[in-house]
């Protein structure tokens, strides 16, 4: 990758940061208070060629503003640093026979509709497995915790997809 992309990125970051914190964590849906997680999308469009250690340092920087802005110590850093850590995996399991062409992005209108889906619904579903099991720590409220993980996926997955049509077109 060049110093172009990171620029990218970086800019990426920020926009995406500032959205969750100023806009969309003053939203709360459903008296669960479900927000969607929208900055999970920084870790799903990062380049294939993002090396691993670049890729974990740049999901935890992205976790840990989240945490220092929302008052949640930890609980970001951790998902999101998971969530970068499977990302390799998923990747794997997902890729074609022939692997993924130079210059391709993980974006919907590249890759097409199942493979995104099945793509960011895995990755999503991992980050807020880890940011509620977290949170709650424990077993005590498994129901409860658990709708949370279903609706929060699928508001984030919306949301992230929503975003595809618009920031991601050809």
């Amino acid at each position: 990758m060049d110093i172009r992309a990171y620029g990218r990125i970086m800019i990426m970051f920020l926009i995406l940061l500032l959205m969750q914190v100023m806009i969309i964590n003053n939203i709360s849906l459903g008296v669960w208070g479900i927000t969607p997680m929208f900055y999970t999308l920084f870790v799903l469009a990062l380049p294939f060629e993002t090396p691993r250690w670049a890729l974990l340092l740049l999901c935890f920087a992205m976790g840990f503003a989240n945490d220092v802005f929302c008052d949640t110590p930890g609980l970001n850093a951790g998902a999101t640093t998971l969530m970068a850590f499977a990302r390799p995996w998923v990747l794997g399991m997902l890729a074609p026979r022939d692997g993924y062409e130079n210059g391709t992005r993980p974006y919907l209108m590249q890759m097409g509709f199942e493979w995104y889906i099945y793509y960011s619904s895995l990755l999503v579903l991992i980050h807020h497995v880890a940011f509620f099991m977290l949170d709650t720590f424990g077993f005590d409220h498994f129901l409860k915790t658990l709708g949370q993980i279903v609706l929060t996926t699928l508001v984030t997955e919306l949301f992230v997809v929503f975003s595809q049509y618009i920031a991601f077109r050809k």
